[in-house]
């Protein structure tokens, strides 16, 4: 696909030159997660969980210690207002049962995040999804889905094997993403690309190596998934196969890349500048 020419508003289209029908699949994601944001630690993550109000949450352990910090004073006004059992308990209690390293004396217990359905998600005419290609690593994982959710994204693509679940970690780092930002699990990210391509969306890898700058993606402002590769070994041979155009971002330093995160900060933010204009 050549990186010229005007894509606004562009569904890509199906080969016979027709729009591609959005077919009817069983959801992705059924199976089983360990984690699905279930625990919820930090102050700001915390908190965008009870602003939004999205799921149940069922118990609130605060630190003894936590203080009465504005934000602090503000989640148990939160938790009280939406009927949570608060507890208050000693910080090495909250420490013990902490699974990032600095919960900052909150922590909550909710509901599993609801998964989205890829086909619903790919049928939006304004669709902007983010694929992680076998990301592992969970602050990588949340610094993506906050920078894609502050982008405006419309939902993330997320691996069922292979890959970083909701952790405590994910969703401390996503910093309250995790609350608005739709997820849908597939079983593999390349089949994932076939079904948006039958649905008339774009598919857009991000690489070192890619054929077009980044600032002149033809496909910025149509319908659109951006795939991100691994730490490390970038797209996959698949992944990158199924993808339409891979887009690179200009390095003018003495380091060729950037990490996974920082190059999603950057794509993500100029796709929506694109989207915006």
């Amino acid at each position: 696909m050549s990186g010229r020419g005007n894509a606004r508003g562009a569904r890509r289209p199906a080969p016979d030159g027709k729009r591609a029908p959005e077919g009817k699949r069983a959801p992705e994601g059924k199976r089983e997660r360990r984690d699905l944001g279930q625990q919820v630690e930090g102050r700001q993550a915390v908190r965008e969980l009870l602003v939004a109000g999205r799921r149940k949450v069922h118990d609130l352990w605060l630190s003894t210690d936590a203080g009465d910090a504005p934000v602090v004073t503000e989640i148990a006004s939160l938790a009280e207002s939406a009927g949570v059992r608060i507890r208050k308990v000693p910080a090495d209690q909250i420490e013990r049962r902490a699974r990032t390293g600095a919960p900052q004396g909150v922590v909550a217990f909710a509901a599993p995040v609801p998964t989205a359905d890829l086909d619903a998600l790919l049928a939006d005419p304004r669709a902007f999804l983010v694929a992680l290609d076998g990301v592992t690593d969970p602050q990588n994982l949340g610094a993506v889905m906050r920078s894609a959710e502050t982008a405006g994204a419309t939902g993330v693509v997320l691996a069922t094997h292979r890959a970083v679940g909701l952790t405590p970690a994910v969703a401390k780092a996503a910093a309250g993403a995790l609350e608005y930002l739709p997820v849908t699990f597939v079983s593999g990210i390349p089949g994932a690309l076939d079904r948006a391509k039958r649905a008339g969306v774009w598919c857009a890898g991000l690489d070192a190596d890619g054929d077009q700058s980044l600032y002149e993606l033809s496909v910025a402002d149509a319908p659109l998934v951006l795939v991100l590769g691994a730490e490390g070994r970038g797209l996959s041979r698949l992944a990158r196969a199924r993808c339409d155009v891979v887009a690179s971002i200009p390095m003018y330093g003495h380091i060729a890349s950037l990490n996974v995160s920082a190059a999603a900060a950057v794509a993500c933010t100029e796709i929506a500048r694109r989207r915006a204009g």
